[in-house]
C-alpha cells in the first residue's frame, strides 16, 4: 500500500513538476499530513524529488529545463488578465522617479503603456528596454551578463556590479510562482540572485502577479512576502492568501 501510494505522489509530481503538501492531501483525503510528509521525505532519499517549504519539486523536471517555458509561449498565457494587472500597476509609477523593470511577460505588459515621460529606468528584460525606447523621453539602461533566451532576461555576477550603484525608487518585479511558505519564486538561480538583490536596493516594491502564479513553486526564492510592499493582480486573492499578505502591511491591488 504505501509503495504504491508513493508511486502514485511520484507520478502526480512528475506530471505536475512540483506539488503542495495541501494539495497532495487532498488527492489522499485518508491519508494524514505527517505519513504524506514520510512520503515525500522518502521520494526525496532516492532521488525522484527536492523537497521545498509545503511541498516538493520534480528533480527530473529541474534537471531537464531548470528554466521556465519560451517567452513567445507565456506571453500568450492569460494576456488579458496580465494587461489588466499593467493598467492597475500604472498609477504607482511617478515621473522624475527610477525604476527597475524586471523581466517577464507581465511587466512587459507595463512597459507596453508605460507613458513618454522622464524616467530612469533600469530593467534585465532587453525586450524590455528596446520597447521603453520607443520613447523619446526615459532614460534607459539595461544590467550586463548573460541572456536567457527563454525569458530574454540578462542575469550574473556583472549585473549584480550595477544594482548596486542604481538608486531604484520603485521595482516592478515579476514572479514564475508564489506561495506562503516559500514567497516569490524563480526557477534560475542568476535570476534569483538579482531579483533578490533589487528588492534589497529598493525603496519600494511592487510584485505583479497574475493569479496563475498563486501556489506553484519554482526552485529558487527570491523574496518573501516581508520584503514586499504592493501585490498587482487580476483577480482577488485566495482567501488564505490573503489573510497571510495582509499580516504583513502589504497593499493589495486586485480589483
Amino acid at each position: 500500500m504505501i509503495s504504491r501510494r508513493r508511486k502514485q505522489i511520484r507520478a502526480l509530481i512528475e506530471r505536475e513538476g512540483e506539488v503542495q503538501l495541501r494539495n497532495l492531501k487532498d488527492s489522499f483525503p485518508q491519508v494524514s499530513m505527517m505519513t504524506l510528509r514520510r512520503d515525500l521525505d522518502s521520494l526525496e532519499k532516492e532521488g525522484h524529488v527536492i523537497r521545498t517549504h509545503g511541498g516538493a519539486v520534480s528533480v527530473r523536471r529541474l534537471m531537464n529545463s531548470g528554466e521556465e517555458h519560451p517567452y513567445e509561449t507565456r506571453a500568450g498565457e492569460n494576456r488579458k488578465g496580465k494587461q489588466a494587472i499593467a493598467k492597475r500597476a500604472l498609477p504607482y509609477v511617478e515621473k522624475n522617479r527610477s525604476l527597475f523593470f524586471d523581466a517577464g511577460s507581465t511587466v512587459m505588459c507595463l512597459a507596453e503603456i508605460l507613458p513618454n515621460e522622464e524616467f530612469s529606468v533600469l530593467t534585465s528584460g532587453l525586450n524590455i528596454a528596446i520597447e521603453i525606447l520607443k520613447r523619446s523621453k526615459p532614460l534607459v539602461m539595461t544590467v550586463g551578463g548573460s541572456v536567457n533566451r527563454n525569458t530574454f532576461s540578462v542575469s550574473g555576477p556583472s549585473a549584480m556590479d550595477l544594482i548596486d550603484t542604481f538608486n531604484i525608487d520603485l521595482a516592478l518585479m515579476g514572479t514564475s510562482g508564489f506561495s506562503v511558505e516559500s514567497g516569490f519564486t524563480v526557477a534560475n538561480v542568476y535570476e534569483g540572485n538579482l531579483k533578490r538583490k533589487v528588492v534589497e536596493q529598493a525603496r519600494k516594491v511592487i510584485v505583479l502577479m497574475d493569479s496563475s502564479k498563486i501556489n506553484k513553486n519554482m526552485a529558487f526564492t527570491y523574496a518573501g512576502l516581508k520584503d514586499i510592499d504592493v501585490i498587482v493582480s487580476e483577480k482577488p486573492l485566495p482567501e488564505d492568501v490573503e489573510n497571510e499578505v495582509k499580516k504583513f502591511n502589504i497593499e493589495i491591488c486586485c480589483s
